[in-house]
């Protein structure tokens, strides 16, 4: 049996405390790895909630427009202008903008997103958003995020109790605030920009932002009728409207979200540079692993190669142990970043979760940072020589 246990084990179990302490190195990168990773997913899936559970098939948005967190309004007449068009079903207004909450319990405000539409619509494929937007005909009533964080105090909890909840909600810049009920609970959840989220009719939205106008919306929403073509019906518009609006599809609009930041916003640098800045940093943690190896073994490969072993044979023992390494290393790595998933996303409510796909992804990329670093590593070996090392 112990002929048939590969070389390469072999050597790396033979010093069991270096071989931990090799494989916690690469533990450690591969939790860097899954974190970042995570976090950016994170930034992306929070960030394009509101797009992904709208109703609709197209979307018009100003061509000012940046992201849902900085968005720019447009003329209220493009979304009848649209509808002129045959294809179009239907079209819906949402109003969006940044307000402040008043915490019922300390008396501090904090930013909150607030969504206004038309409640006899229906605008959002939220199952508890559709069952309570009925509530929202009544004057001053609101539907309250449960995914909210916790600094707008223990309003869902509240109302969970069967407890009447009212709050106080500004206008941004304005110091007079406006007294609503909150009638009922969604989940939306917060994101890199947004704390937390409100829903309301239009005309309430009106009232809390005194120096909006109904004529002025933020999304438009295009129903198309049935079998009709949504490229050709997003082409025909885009050609005909004004272009002070852009059309979209919902997958497109999910794109220039991510796209805004990605590429538009520090955060999004920052993440990407990281996860490059993980990779290298395992590359070289596991070089210096594997060029220690090597070096505490020259005599042994010298003696293998004056045997008549080629270099091929040498190489592959070492691509073999930093294949193991990735491999083992990997295990505790993705068990410790599962909980550490569940600890952000207690803390953060963001949806920082383990999939698949993430673990996959850094599963190949250990795999390819610790063949890199064999790669790198293995430049003495090839030129060893045994009449240099007896």
């Amino acid at each position: 049996m112990i002929k048939n246990i590969p070389v390469a084990w072999l050597q790396l179990a033979r010093q069991k405390l270096r071989f931990a302490v090799a494989l916690a190195g690469i533990t450690f990168v591969a939790v860097l790895m899954f974190m970042q990773i995570g976090f950016q997913d994170a930034l992306y899936d929070s960030a394009t909630q509101v797009q992904k559970n709208l109703a609709g098939d197209l979307f018009i948005i100003s061509s000012q427009y940046k992201s849902l967190t900085s968005n720019q309004s447009f003329p209220r007449i493009r979304l009848y202008q649209a509808l002129g068009f045959d294809d179009i079903k239907s079209v819906i207004p949402v109003y969006v903008q940044f307000a402040k909450l008043k915490n019922p319990i300390n008396g501090r405000k904090f930013p909150i997103y607030v969504l206004g539409f038309d409640p006899a619509e229906s605008v959002f494929k939220l199952p508890e958003v559709e069952n309570n937007k009925n509530l929202l005909k009544r004057p001053n009533v609101v539907l309250f995020d449960r995914g909210s964080r916790s600094e707008f105090g223990p309003i869902a909890e509240n109302f969970e109790q069967q407890e009447p909840v009212r709050i106080e909600i500004f206008g941004y810049n304005s110091t007079i605030g406006y007294k609503v009920k909150v009638g009922g609970l969604f989940k939306l959840g917060p994101s890199f920009g947004v704390d937390g989220n409100l829903m309301i009719s239009y005309s309430t939205f009106i009232k809390v932002f005194r120096d909006r106008t109904a004529d002025y919306i933020d999304i438009g929403l295009l129903t198309l009728k049935p079998g009709a073509d949504h490229q050709k019906v997003l082409a025909s518009l885009s050609d005909h409207l004004p272009k002070d609006v852009k059309i979209l599809t919902r997958q497109g609009f999910i794109d220039f979200e991510k796209n805004y930041w990605s590429l538009r916003t520090p955060i999004g640098f920052v993440f990407n540079l990281m996860v490059i800045m993980g990779f290298i940093v395992g590359v070289v943690v596991v070089y210096q692993i594997l060029y220690s190896n090597i070096s505490n073994h020259l005599a042994e490969y010298a003696t293998l190669k004056a045997m008549g072993f080629k270099n091929n044979y040498l190489l592959g023992v070492v691509f073999q142990q930093a294949v193991i390494l990735a491999i083992v290393g990997y295990i505790p790595g993705v068990m410790i970043s599962m909980g550490l998933y569940d600890l952000a996303k207690n803390a953060t409510k963001l949806p920082v979760v383990m999939s698949y796909d993430k673990a996959l992804i850094i599963l190949f990329s250990t795999l390819l940072m610790c063949l890199t670093s064999a790669f790198l590593s293995t430049n003495k070996l090839r030129v060893v020589d045994p009449a240099d090392i007896f």
